[in-house]
């Protein structure tokens, strides 16, 4: 290899390492959302089917407010193991990568740096750490009207992405807009 050719493979290879530990610290990064529903049901009907609908997926109500016709659950979410495992599999592929062209750049220290190794199982248990914990879905009801007169009910359910796009498919509710987290000046959209 000529002289060139390991200094560039040597940047390349840190900027890989670099967009490693950010998908890795994405993986446990939390992605709650807020969503807007409409369901022609009455508000005690739609308001006891999203209630069982999370306590069958290990939620439990933690607050109501009848009068702003508010609840709150808590539910614990699990690491996955599969995640984990592939964390640290990219983990030991990335410092293989970086061990390689630092035991080429550095030939002395060749056993330190294949050594760096060992250290990918840290990928795992960073997610596992930290993938598990409390989340908290928030739900109100309101009722609308529509144009043609009729009333329906707009719930407005702040969870996780992932239990809303459940939610969206088990429940004959009408989505219609998912509202990402809100930006720096409290401005939030609908998408």
């Amino acid at each position: 290899m000529g002289i060139p050719v390991i200094p560039s493979t040597f940047f390349l290879t840190l900027l890989l390492a670099i967009g490693l530990l950010f998908f890795i610290r994405a993986a446990v990064k939390d992605r709650t959302e807020v969503a807007k529903f409409i369901s022609h049901q009455s508000n005690e009907e739609l308001f006891s089917l999203i209630k069982n609908y999370f306590e069958q997926r290990s939620y439990q109500v933690v607050t109501t407010n009848s009068t702003q016709s508010k609840i709150t659950f808590n539910g614990r979410v699990r690491a996955s193991w599969f995640m984990a495992i592939f964390l640290t599999f990219l983990a030991a592929v990335g410092i293989s990568c970086l061990s390689l062209i630092l035991s080429i750049s550095i030939p002395h220290l060749a056993y330190l740096w294949v050594g760096l190794i060992a250290l990918s199982p840290v990928a795992g248990l960073f997610y596992w750490k930290q993938a598990e914990r409390d989340e908290q879905v928030q739900l109100q009801i309101d009722a609308v009207n529509i144009p043609n007169g009729e009333i329906h009910q707009l719930v407005t359910v702040t969870a996780h992405r992932d239990e809303l796009t459940i939610l969206k498919r088990s429940g004959n509710l009408l989505m219609l807009g998912r509202v990402v987290s809100p930006t720096e000046d409290g401005e939030t959209s609908i998408h």
